[in-house]
């Protein structure tokens, strides 16, 4: 008798402490998918000890709390942003059966700024060489005063900027957390026009008429010239979208970051980023970014030349001999970055 209930009370309290195990799981549970999908706007980040510069405001506070007035507008556009993100991943979400966990390689396109707790996430077509040339302003420690005075090539050397893959995983996880994350999108066509005329319209690129040129004249090109082959300097827009939509280069790999999506790039749906900027506002955006971090008064992004930006009447030209079939495959590869940032479906698509 004495053992029997004996081990009752043993099996009571294994119940008990089961109980509390999934007890305590369901709790996280809840935790996660409810911090996962609440807009960032409604928490305080701030209330925790430690998490900023001591005597002044970072960017991230300064952000979802603006002390000055003129920036609390501007704070509900960019929280309008965030949310739209947030909602096409969830719908991206519930309709996809990919998971995937990301690796610190898939880090290496965001910058970090130690000294006003930054990391941005480069896309190229997307200001980035000036991006990169304020970044380095920013952690030069007045090695650098004026972002034009850095070269061009020089802005894209991988050693002048550290990047979050370089840092272990705790370093990672620290910086995601607290250091505002930002990026700079722009309508994926007109994004991907201005990548073909930079990239196979311009002579001086013979790295990539190399490297893609002769592959897409070999693949796509009917009776090409033995120059075109071995050069590859004069690729067609419509052999270039015909490259995009092939199932054949999904299997190559990834898309050059030239032409791959943001979503791939930056991977919004696992990154919350703190600040959406876009290239139709460029400079409103990107001088609110450095007001932010507090150095407006000294630094402004650089200007561009708007005589030589590819717009959206040139990217309808440019979309006009490319067959209503290869539109459609286009469109449902860059359908998220469209859909993420809010950029209407084009009028010039023919997607019937």
């Amino acid at each position: 008798m004495k053992q029997t209930l004996s081990e009752l009370m043993r099996m009571s309290r294994i119940c008990r402490m089961v109980f509390a195990t999934c007890l305590g799981s369901f709790i996280l549970v809840i935790f996660y998918f409810q911090s996962m999908f609440q807009p960032v706007m409604r928490r305080n980040h701030f209330v925790v000890g430690g998490c900023c510069r001591k005597g002044s405001r970072n960017a991230l506070q300064e952000l979802y709390n603006p002390t000055q007035p003129d920036l609390s507008e501007a704070a509900l556009l960019h929280q309008a942003r965030r949310d739209q993100v947030v909602d096409a991943c969830r719908v991206y979400s519930a309709s996809s059966r990919k998971r995937r966990v990301l690796t610190p390689g898939d880090l290496k396109h965001l910058v970090v700024d130690e000294d006003h707790e930054l990391i941005y996430c480069y896309v190229p077509k997307v200001a980035c060489t000036n991006w990169k040339r304020v970044m380095m302003v920013l952690t030069g420690r007045g090695k650098y005063s004026d972002p034009m005075e850095i070269p061009s090539n020089e802005a894209h050397i991988s050693s002048n900027l550290k990047t979050l893959n370089q840092y272990s995983i705790a370093e990672i996880n620290h910086r995601l957390k607290n250091y505002l994350k930002f990026l700079f999108v722009r309508d994926p066509f007109e994004r991907l026009v201005s990548a073909y005329r930079n990239k196979f319209t311009l002579k001086y690129n013979s790295s990539f008429h190399k490297r893609f040129g002769t592959r897409i004249v070999r693949r796509y090109r009917k009776n090409a010239t033995q120059d075109a082959l071995l050069n590859g300097a004069d690729v067609k827009f419509k052999e270039f979208i015909e490259y995009l939509v092939d199932p054949a280069t999904q299997r190559d790999g990834p898309l050059n970051e030239h032409w791959q999506t943001v979503y791939q790039l930056c991977h919004p749906c696992h990154i919350h980023y703190d600040l959406v900027g876009k290239y139709e506002t460029l400079e409103e955006d990107a001088n609110y970014v450095l007001r932010l971090v507090g150095v407006g008064d000294s630094l402004r992004f650089p200007s561009y030349a708007k005589s030589t930006r590819t717009t959206d009447a040139m990217t309808a030209q440019f979309f006009s001999n490319i067959s209503t079939q290869q539109q459609i495959q286009l469109y449902q590869l860059y359908k998220l970055d469209f859909l993420m940032f809010n950029y209407s479906t084009p009028s010039y698509l023919r997607l019937e």
